[in-house]
């Protein structure tokens, strides 16, 4: 344990190491003695009998924060606790050869069905999103303030100095009509760079090299300075974005969640959006990072490696901070001439009432330029028995309505229909686009093929009763059958990580 002593002894102030080293018992050990990390607890989706429950409707999700997450926790030689595991998040990192929207349409819709793979009598539904896509010369001009943790957490190397890195990799992007601020916030809050034009770069550069860590975390007080330079340097019709970078810890100031959410979503209605980079390990505070994230009207990102802050902040800057579509929700109606159950995979922090489908002042999910937006529903076939309790006959009540109207009867053919409201970034009524799905089942193609690998490795990390008869085994064939197209090479890397996944998981299983 002196690797991991040393490292800790030697870096009390500024929070946890960076690495850890030592066998698989001592990262066992190294967590349970340090790890205030703080995920949000995840009831999962159960099955709903259309009869009862014939509307699904949810909030898309982009977010990846989770991906990049349990690859740190895979790659340190442990598995993710179950509630770091959101199912969507994995699915959504990838992309998936969906076509791009017609005419003004800001994104297009993918739809295919298919057996599950886990469960053959099951069937596997697929809605698939595309944003629209900017050429580079489309860019709108961006008015982004970064917000940094300068706490004492933030010293070692996966914090502090890999946020400056990453900034510094965003900076050379910038051009003269851009405009970038800093803003720290430690035991003060401050105005480390004004709002200063993109190709400023020396004076920009300087600014990054003299951030440093130390102090206890007054997030409140930096989140308010932050959105007011940024309004103060509003682009009318550009990027308006506050970014946050932190490990999550605040613990000066306003500490509520509900403070800081209502805080948040006042400030969303001038046009200034909020996302957040989380970083580090043993302090992430995950649950409050996504709910800040998700009220501003952002994404979020978890920066695990200097490459994952390339992709970020570099490679798809365009879909994490060009908006095309906001207050995105989908509701699906299944046809109970074809449906006896479905269930949700994922999105369970997303859920919304029905009601909410046409209600435009309930908040959604955001689209970026060129983001994909992956769901996948498992399906009972209508016929096929649900595997579950039954309830008990009503005593009160004689008979139960009739499951299908025999109007429905003009439908045959079609297993349900996918509804879906989104807002232009600067208006506030909602456009209505809606795809019938056919009741023609498929043999698995390339998109289905490879999000299902995701989804059943999903359900493995996250331990899930619903895996029937999952296994990392036949996830990582399906994925290497359907990897596809993989230029930067995020398949590959994912079937490597799930290779290692199912050895960790036989050696926990052993040890029980």
């Amino acid at each position: 344990m002196m690797g991991i002593v040393g490292d800790v002894a030697g870096g009390i102030a500024g929070g946890l190491p960076y690495r850890i080293g030592g066998n698989a018992e001592q990262v066992r050990e190294y967590y349970e003695r340090f790890n205030r990390e703080s995920y949000g607890k995840i009831d999962e989706n159960p099955f709903h009998t259309v009869s009862e429950t014939p509307l699904s409707t949810f909030s898309i999700d982009v977010d990846t924060a989770s991906y990049a997450n349990v690859r740190r926790f895979i790659n340190e030689g442990t598995m993710p606790p179950a509630d770091a595991v959101r199912v969507e998040e994995l699915i959504n990192y990838f992309h998936f050869d969906y076509p791009q929207p017609r005419g003004n349409q800001p994104f297009s819709i993918t739809t295919e069905l298919s057996e599950c793979p886990w469960n053959p009598k099951h069937r596997l539904a697929l809605i698939g999103l595309k944003g629209r896509e900017i050429v580079e010369k489309e860019t709108p001009a961006r008015n982004l303030v970064f917000l940094i943790d300068v706490s004492g957490s933030m010293a070692t190397a996966d914090k502090l100095p890999l946020v400056q890195h990453g900034l510094r990799m965003l900076a050379d992007t910038l051009t003269a009509n851009d405009k970038l601020a800093i803003v720290v916030y430690a035991g003060n809050s401050g105005l480390v760079l004004p709002s200063t034009p993109g190709n400023r770069k020396e004076r920009i550069d300087r600014a990054i090299a003299e951030l440093n860590a130390g102090g206890s975390t007054n997030g409140g007080a930096g989140i308010r300075l932050a959105y007011e330079v940024a309004r103060e340097n509003l682009i009318k019709g550009g990027v308006n974005r506050v970014v946050l970078a932190t490990d999550g810890d605040f613990n000066v100031g306003v500490t509520s969640d509900d403070e800081l959410v209502r805080l948040i979503e006042r400030e969303r209605e001038s046009g200034v959006f909020l996302s957040v980079l989380g970083v580090g390990t043993g302090n992430l505070q995950d649950s409050k990072m996504e709910k800040l994230a998700d009220k501003g009207n952002g994404n979020y990102s978890y920066l695990d490696t200097l490459y994952e802050a390339h992709r970020v902040l570099v490679k798809e800057a365009g879909s994490t901070l060009v908006t095309i579509a906001k207050d995105v929700k989908i509701q699906v109606e299944f046809n109970p001439r074809a449906v006896n159950a479905y269930r949700l995979i994922g999105y369970e922090n997303r859920l919304l009432r029905d009601r909410d489908f046409n209600d435009d002042r309930k908040d959604a999910g955001e689209i970026g330029a060129g983001h994909s937006v992956t769901a996948i529903y498992e399906i009972v076939p209508a016929g096929t028995e649900l595997d579950r309790p039954n309830v008990d006959p009503l005593k009160y009540t004689d008979a139960k309505p009739p499951v299908t109207a025999p109007s429905t009867a003009k439908y045959d053919g079609e297993l349900m229909t996918v509804k879906l409201r989104h807002k232009a970034p600067d208006r506030d009524v909602s456009e209505l686009t809606s795809a019938v799905v056919a009741d023609r089942p498929q043999p698995l193609a390339a998109n289905l093929g490879f999000a299902s690998a995701v989804a059943e490795s999903g359900m493995l990390l996250r331990r899930s009763p619903q895996a029937g008869n999952a296994s990392f085994a036949n996830a990582i064939a399906r994925a290497r059958r359907f990897r596809g197209d993989d230029p930067e090479g995020y398949r590959a890397e994912f079937i490597r990580l799930m290779e290692v996944a199912s050895s960790l998981a036989r050696r926990t299983s052993n040890e029980r």
